[in-house]
């Protein structure tokens, strides 16, 4: 039975709804809070990407990119005058725009993997990076560094990341195939520990100068350097994975039933979570390949959306995605602009934020 038949939906929970979802209530509406939040993220999208030094209105963004789309669509035919100069052109274009673009993707991505790895684990405070991923993409980050190689980081760190999640899930596999959630975070730390040790032990030992300078960078999470096509990598791995994992809502809810009641109601338990693992693991290594390690987004957002739509994962993961985007860009807008011309890494921004609501979550769970 554990590995036969199709999915079919978990039976009512004894529960209140309310105490079934962890929550004090039964939730808004999910179409509401979508539409909502969908608004919320292209009004946080417009602003983020007129804030700074040069004097530019969202009007001005649109108009200039109606005359880009119209020149491209159409070459030779007559189209609105562009109303940016070339420089305003360039900034809003090859600079804000695609990291608006990057951080929206990559937080989407790490708030749709956290609420995934939490119901897969029946671990309220797991995250993206909790089978050693980051880790491992950051070794292969910091190796391509120190050797000169900044054009090669992204398929470095997507290899380090990859590498690590394949060490990890034979780490904590059984012989029958099995996938314990405990085995799995215990190789998970084991990996995550060593990839950090091979990372401090090269930076001690080659690093110098301005290769030091962008390892530290990117060891805090930054998505100061994004160009179109990191965007659009992360926005194209979001879009595929993230839609793949979302549409598992039903799945993950049979999950938090425990193992042996996901397979008597036809759940193929091992099998089922060694896909969606390895999706989550893919997913999260493609984020970090273009925005480096920014933690806690995967924690912090799943548990306050839970708060708006309750806990069941086909109303919890597309609001997920759109929370994480939200959240993200407006960590690193706020990062690039609080201390201006300097720029904060957004890592250590999600991390003053997540901290704290990780030792709320953890002593939540300890009284528990």
């Amino acid at each position: 039975m554990a590995e036969s038949g199709a999915v079919v939906r978990p039976p009512a929970d004894p529960r209140p709804p309310a105490a079934a979802a962890g929550v004090s209530h039964r939730g808004l509406l999910p179409g509401a809070v979508l539409l909502g939040l969908a608004v919320v993220l292209a009004a946080t999208a417009g602003w983020a990407v007129t804030l700074g030094q040069a004097d530019i209105t969202v009007g001005e963004v649109w108009a200039s990119a109606w005359h880009h789309v119209c020149t491209a669509a159409a070459p030779g035919a007559t189209c609105p005058a562009d109303p940016l100069t070339v420089i305003q052109d360039a900034i809003i274009w090859q600079g804000r725009a695609p990291r608006v673009l990057a951080a929206a993707a990559v937080g989407a991505g790490l708030a749709v993997v956290g609420a995934v790895m939490q119901a897969l684990t029946r671990n309220p405070l797991a995250d993206p990076y909790l089978l050693g991923v980051s880790s491992g993409a950051s070794v292969g980050a910091v190796l391509v560094l120190v050797l000169g190689l900044s054009a090669a980081l992204p398929v470095a760190a997507f290899a380090g990341a990859l590498a690590a999640l394949v060490v990890t899930l034979a780490l904590a596999a059984r012989r029958d195939g099995g996938l314990s959630p405990v085995r799995t975070v215990l190789a998970g730390v084991a990996v995550a520990q060593l990839g950090s040790a091979i990372v401090s032990f090269v930076i001690f030992w080659s690093a110098t100068g301005d290769s030091y300078r962008e390892i530290l960078a990117w060891l805090m999470g930054s998505l100061g350097g994004a160009t179109w096509s990191e965007a659009w990598l992360a926005v194209g791995a979001t879009a595929v994975v993230g839609t793949f994992l979302a549409a598992q809502g039903r799945t993950l809810d049979a999950f938090t039933f425990g193992d042996v009641s996901a397979a008597s109601l036809g759940v193929a338990v091992t099998r089922t979570r060694w896909v969606l693992l390895g999706a989550g693991a893919l997913l999260t290594a493609l984020l970090v390949s273009v925005a480096g390690s920014i933690g806690f987004v995967g924690l912090v957002v799943p548990h306050a959306v839970r708060l708006l739509v309750g806990g069941r994962h086909h109303r919890l993961l597309p609001v997920a995605a759109l929370g994480g985007a939200i959240f993200l860009l407006l960590a690193d807008t706020v990062a690039r602009s609080m201390f201006e011309p300097r720029e904060l890494p957004v890592g250590i921004l999600t991390a003053a934020i997540g901290a704290p609501v990780f030792a709320l979550l953890l002593r939540r769970r300890g009284r528990e």
